[in-house]
């Protein structure tokens, strides 16, 4: 008992000593891991070459290597020795200490304060030396001695630890069983030491110490915040308050943290959870990539891109749907990770309370969602309908979308191409039942005849298409090609891929994309692929289509109708 509190105020007095340190010392940081084996492996293989290696845990998570302490010349000194070595990286600089939190290396060792290096003769690097033992501060039946001295909240404290390291990922129930046991060796092996499955006092106060700095870092306290019914743990050291704007309170990024908290809190049964689920994943805030996963009282979204991460979870109870939504840097994947898992696991709430729908005021815009981004795709194009499986023909370049849907999500594929008429055939991943399919016009339409062409000409904006009325001024291309028709027709860009009818509703070709190109037509000229042009290509991608002779003229507001039956919105996502 003696030796473990002993071990326990050391740690202490070099924690609170080290912000003291940080002030009237610097280091030449070398590098910096975002996990503690590897920032101990490294530390390991500098250390062969260089004995002053230290490391410590930033208050990001990761896990800083540095040379020192010394003084600002004497790291000066030291940097300017090494530098071109090849013993050290060459970005490698000097840091005054400030985000320096516990020290994990050298194993069981302080730092002191180092002489100035240009008082050393160290003209030369040293040659390679065998990495230090660990020292041995109990023999296995000692340890295991002090291990059954601890009390049933300080194994589930080492659990903890072992589980933030990242060694441990059972519950978390105070039993030390084989489980445990496996995650102590692997931290002992990734720290050096004899991979015996007992924690020594000192391995013990090691690890649980670096535990405690980690959590004082983020702040991790119970929330109870009384406005959403909600209480949890957050990383308040990360994250303030902000006004809440309901569905949401809010907690935004403290000092640059670049962490964001939403405790979601609202009324609402299962329809209305699924509703969520949709409307959630069209947010900024949760990236196309990442796990999806539903069941009828609740879920979880995750998302993944080069610039933010997120963890979504959510559930219904008591007529409230409740939970959060946490965002960071792809950096602080580990640390976050870790933080996600402490408060899914402490969540809770408060039966009869949720946030009002009046709380905040909801910027009233199409874009956004109780002050949230909605994600919106790189292009918008129209499609219709080709056969009863829910094929759609469109024009456009969709090659290089990321991901490309059909109406409001539907996923699909390319099927086919036409890169010399601007055609793309696609195919729903899961099969559809189109409420209408285009009948092509089997003969050439009149010159100068009545057309009208369909298309969502403000993207996703309105619910249905839009039809525009003009005239078919030629068959041909103003080349002279085969296969393109000229419009007399105003369209914009979201129309392209449209289909273009003449006046008894059979389709007479394709609305091409303006050119955009240094030659500017007038605004009324566009360009159809032709109906028989465009039968060719189905007839050659696999399918059959429909094709019709010309009847009586249609009303506009039926052509509208069967328009809207058979045109689909095409978005493209990266």
């Amino acid at each position: 008992m003696i030796r473990i509190f002993a071990a326990l105020v050391s740690a202490i007095t070099f924690f609170a000593a080290l912000p003291a340190v940080a002030q009237t010392t610097s280091w030449v940081q070398i590098e910096a891991r975002p996990t503690l084996q590897e920032a101990q492996e490294r530390a390991r293989s500098f250390g062969a070459n260089l004995p002053d290696v230290v490391g410590y845990r930033l208050n990001t998570g990761w896990y800083a290597l540095a040379l020192g302490p010394y003084s600002r010349s004497g790291a000066e000194a030291r940097l300017d020795q090494l530098r071109g070595t090849g013993l050290i990286p060459s970005d490698s600089y000097i840091s005054d200490g400030r985000g320096y939190g516990g020290q994990f290396w050298p194993l069981g060792q302080d730092a002191a304060v180092r002489p100035d290096p240009d008082t050393l003769e160290a003209a030369e690097p040293q040659a390679p030396a065998a990495a230090t033992e660990a020292l041995v501060d109990e023999t296995p039946a000692q340890a295991r001695r002090s291990e059954g001295l601890l009390s049933r909240d300080e194994r589930i404290t080492l659990q903890a630890a072992l589980q933030w390291e990242g060694y441990y990922n059972a519950a978390l129930n105070g039993a030390i069983g084989p489980g445990t046991r496996r995650a102590m060796a692997a931290y002992q092996a990734a720290t050096g030491a004899d991979p015996t499955g007992v924690l020594t006092s000192a391995q013990r106060t090691d690890l649980v110490a670096a535990y405690r700095v980690a959590l004082d870092q983020l702040g991790m306290e119970q929330l109870r915040d009384d406005a959403a019914g909600i209480t949890l743990q957050m990383p308040m050291g990360l994250v303030e308050a902000d006004s809440p704007l309901s569905p949401f309170s809010r907690y935004k990024a403290e000092n640059d943290s670049g962490v964001t908290v939403l405790l979601l809190s609202q009324s609402g049964d299962e329809a209305a959870l699924a509703g969520l689920y949709d409307l959630m994943q069209t947010l900024e805030v949760v990236p196309l990539n990442g796990r999806r996963e539903r069941n009828r009282r609740s879920f979880v979204l995750t998302g993944q891109n080069d610039a933010i991460e997120s963890y979504t979870y959510a559930a219904v109870a008591d007529g409230a749907i409740k939970g959060f939504t946490v965002t960071w840097r792809p950096e602080q994947r580990r640390l976050m990770t870790r933080v996600t898992q402490l408060m899914r696991e402490s969540f809770t709430t408060t039966p009869g309370v949720i946030l009002p729908d009046t709380a905040g005021r909801e910027d009233q815009s199409i874009d956004l969602f109780a002050g949230l981004e909605i994600r919106r795709p790189a292009l918008a194009l129209t499609g219709f309908y080709v056969d009863d499986s829910g094929a759609v023909l469109t024009s456009g370049a969709l090659s290089q979308c990321a991901r490309i849907t059909i109406g409001e999500d539907e996923q699909a594929t390319i099927a086919a191409e036409d890169t010399s008429l601007g055609l793309t055939l696609l195919r729903p991943t899961n099969a559809l039942a189109p409420l209408a399919i285009a009948d092509f016009r089997t003969d050439a339409p009149r010159l100068q005849s009545e057309i009208a062409a369909a298309g969502y000409s403000y993207g996703g904006v309105l619910n249905l298409p839009a039809l525009t009325f003009g005239r078919l001024t030629d068959l041909r291309g103003l080349q002279g090609e085969d296969g393109v028709s000229r419009l007399d027709l105003a369209t914009l860009p979201g129309d392209a891929g449209g289909p273009v009818f003449d006046d008894a509703g059979s389709v007479i070709g394709v609305l091409l994309p303006r050119e955009t190109g240094a030659r500017q037509l007038p605004g009324d000229v566009s360009f159809a692929a032709s109906a028989a042009a465009v039968t060719d290509f189905l007839q050659e991608s696999g399918i059959t289509p429909r094709q019709d002779q010309p009847t009586g003229p249609l009303a506009p507001e039926d052509l509208g109708l069967m328009a809207a039956d058979m045109t689909v919105l095409i978005s493209c996502w990266n």
